[in-house]
């Protein structure tokens, strides 16, 4: 699987496309970042907050859609989906 990351975190990764190995039989979301964040431990502190849940400044989503929309980290995936982390965007 292969992960989109933008601003500041694919700095962090090192990369914009950072590819995964996720051994779940029916992978989900969550699978998937857990895959990343072992990969690329220095992401874990921008993704997740003081109290180990999803941040609520990063937006994660599944072919474009928001898994806050769907079942969150629990959102079912398969390799066509696109993954994609986005930190909080601010601008003027």
């Amino acid at each position: 699987m292969e992960w989109k990351l933008f601003a500041d975190l694919a700095e962090i990764a090192g990369g914009k496309e950072i590819a995964v190995a996720v051994e779940a039989e029916n992978p989900t979301v969550g699978d998937a970042l857990d895959a990343l964040l072992a990969a690329h431990p220095d992401l874990e502190p921008r993704v997740y907050g003081d109290d180990g849940s999803l941040s609520t400044h990063v937006n994660v989503l599944v072919n474009g859609s928001d898994v806050d929309t769907l079942d969150g980290l629990d959102t079912d995936i398969d390799e066509a989906d696109e993954l994609a982390l986005f930190p909080p965007v601010s601008g003027g």
